[in-house]
């Protein structure tokens, strides 16, 4: 074979190397040379006493090279994962190791596996393999491959894991005879895949995989499937067009002969349900549908127990939870058409560069006793944050209500927590605010539509990350500056007119000394608690202002999702997060509690161990809950055809 770094013919001689066919216990040697010498001296040797033998090396018979090659505890014994070629060509190099020349080998092989070599080019030394019918050239770097290389003997082929992009390479030169044809988790993108998939290049065809690339136009390839009369095993699956709630159903409808279908039979049922739905391939839309539900958090540290008791000014501290994620953004723009009425979609920061011309003007703050309610409304990314460090999160930042320049943005943004930002091309949702309680349902749940489906697909192969976030809130009274403070500075003329109305005024009042004692007295007690009373509805206001909100993390991970484009309609997982709750925290919380009259039942004989796992005596037994929440992902489905004309019609 010829030389060629990266070329299939390159990596089967290395192959055959590695294979030692010419090396103890195979082939000639000392070991067994008497085998081999001519038959001339063979009958020489024949008539010479053996006593001129004793002191020779001793040869190994056939028997015994043969068990160390097919021994598993033999040093000289095949590798694990070897085929029954390479045990073949090992036991003929020690029976007739004559036979093993290069017209043999040539003529020997039906099947080649070379996997895993990083060939990148497929040569033209593949044509001497006159009786090949299998090969299999799995996880290497092939891009393109020139079929007139290809035997014309062949009738399987797999080029798995590779870079291909596009199959009219193939198409150039197709072996005629080809029954199986796997391009599995390669690069195969755009509609025009379609044109290569037809019974003009692959009249043969019984079974095809093109699983687990980017193709997305399912009508067109179905429709160029239905030209192989023989096709009877198909996958499609991990393609971003098998995300569509139709998939398998307008598939199994549109291929009557398909017997198989991302290795799942097909059942007469299946065809009876979605009979009809190939007729309406353009009315169908091309959307992934998915629904996120966010059930219960528990395992969260109550916060509030170890804040100090706030002063008559303040400050009024409230905390919320919720919980964020972040999914792919559709290209229409998916926050507008929710309006923020089942999440919060928080848009991306702008980078470090980049700096808003004007801050926006800081929203009126709600009253305290109503920040714990949901925030359901978007929030802007200008909006100013405080996170606070802890031993989850990292780091701690402030952010100003505005920002002078691009610098002071720079310097700041760094600084965030990069767990409660979306990832590139995705968007993050929340979950609305809820107070502390020791479970605390979310009750979210999320419909979202995605119709560019190859960018879904690379999110689903990431993941989605899960954060669960506190919320610190601090509120301050506003007070009402004095009334004399409030109004304008008055010129000297106005002065004087004031004092003088001040003048003719006390005159009046002397005027009035003859009316009764008594009235008088009781009219000015009257005037003076009209004051007193106005006086202090000016000085406190029932109003308040609130400091930015303070943000810490107090877990997050990461969601696996790509079994949802493996086929699975529902990821459904507990997302577990460690121990944030102390003893000491919970036996505030407990004591805290006790006061209230709903807890007071918690101080019953029997239950005490349960509702007290902080006090004195129980510290050997307190066990708490890990910071936990419930999330599941569910990809719409169509189980009939009429259950995919009612989701057009609505």
């Amino acid at each position: 074979m010829e030389e060629g770094g990266g070329t299939v013919s390159a990596a089967v001689r290395e192959h055959l190397r590695q294979l030692c066919l010419q090396e103890f216990p195979c082939g000639a040697g000392s070991w067994n040379k008497s085998r081999f010498l001519p038959q001339t001296w063979r009958t020489w040797r024949e008539l010479v006493p053996r006593e001129e033998e004793a002191g020779g090396p001793a040869e190994e018979t056939v028997e015994d090279l043969l068990g160390l090659v097919c021994s598993p505890q033999s040093p000289w014994a095949l590798l694990e994962g070897s085929s029954a070629e390479d045990l073949f060509l090992r036991q003929l190099a020690i029976r007739k190791p004559q036979m093993l020349k290069e017209d043999f080998l040539y003529s020997y092989f039906r099947s080649l596996q070379v996997v895993d070599k990083e060939v990148s080019l497929v040569d033209k030394d593949l044509l001497k393999f006159p009786k090949l019918e299998e090969l299999v050239l799995s996880a290497n770097q092939i891009m393109e491959i020139d079929a007139f290389n290809l035997p014309p003997t062949l009738k399987v082929l797999e080029l798995y894991g590779n870079i291909i992009t596009s199959m009219k390479c193939l198409c150039a030169h197709p072996p005629p005879g080809l029954q199986h044809l796997g391009l599995g988790h390669n690069k195969l993108l755009g509609p025009l895949q379609s044109m290569y998939i037809t019974s003009q290049y692959w009249p043969n065809l019984v079974s095809l995989d093109l699983g687990f690339n980017d193709l997305t136009d399912l009508q067109g390839m179905v429709a160029s499937l239905s030209t192989l009369q023989r096709l009877r095993l198909l996958v499609l699956q991990g393609n971003p067009l098998a995300l569509v709630p139709y998939y398998r159903g307008f598939t199994i409808d549109s291929l009557a002969r398909l017997c198989v279908l991302d290795d799942i039979t097909v059942s007469s049922s299946e065809k009876h349900q979605f009979q009809g739905l190939r007729y309406k391939a353009d009315v169908l839309a091309r959307e992934a549908q998915f629904v996120v539900t966010i059930g219960n958090i528990r395992g969260v540290l109550d916060s509030s127990v170890l804040d100090p008791e706030p002063g008559p000014q303040g400050p009024f501290i409230t905390y919320s939870y919720y919980v964020t994620y972040d999914f792919v953004e559709d290209e229409e723009g998916e926050g507008s058409e929710y309006g923020g009425v089942l999440a919060e979609i928080v848009k991306p920061t702008p980078s470090e560069n980049e700096a808003p011309e004007e801050a926006p003007a800081a929203p009126a703050a709600p009253e305290a006793e109503d920040s714990a309610e949901a925030e359901s409304a978007p929030s802007s990314a200008s909006q100013s944050v405080e996170l606070e460090e802890s031993g989850v999160s990292g780091g701690s930042l402030s952010l100003p209500g505005s920002l002078g320049s691009a610098e002071e943005l720079a310097q700041l943004r760094p600084k965030i927590d990069v767990r409660l930002c979306p990832s590139p091309g995705t968007v993050l949702f929340s979950t609305v605010r809820k107070p502390w309680a020791d479970v605390i349902p979310c009750n979210y749940e999320m419909q979202h539509t995605i119709r560019d489906l190859v960018p879904l697909k690379a999110f689903l192969l990431a993941g989605t990350t899960v954060t669960i976030v506190e919320e610190k809130i601090l509120s301050w009274p506003v007070v009402s500056p004095p009334v004399d403070s409030l109004s304008p500075a008055k010129g000297k003329g106005e002065k004087e007119k004031e004092k003088k109305e001040k003048e003719e005024k006390e005159k009046e009042e002397k005027d009035k000394k003859g009316k009764d004692e008594k009235d008088k007295a009781a009219k000015g007690e009257k005037e003076k608690k009209e004051q007193k009373g106005t006086k202090k509805k000016r000085g406190v206001s029932k109003e308040f202002r609130q400091d930015p909100p303070i943000l810490r993390v107090l877990g997050s991970g990461l969601v696996v999702l790509e079994p949802l484009l493996a086929g699975d309609p529902l990821v459904s997982t507990l997302c577990m997060f460690g121990v944030i709750r102390t003893l000491e925290s919970d036996r505030l919380t407990f004591l805290r509690d006790s006061k209230t009259k709903k807890t007071k039942k918690a101080l019953e004989p029997g239950k005490a161990k349960n509702k007290m796992p902080a006090l004195p005596g129980y510290e050997s037994d307190y066990h708490p809950e890990p910071l936990t929440v419930e999330v599941q992902i569910q990809v719409n489905q169509c189980r009939s055809a009429e259950e995919a004309l009612r989701n057009l019609v609505v």
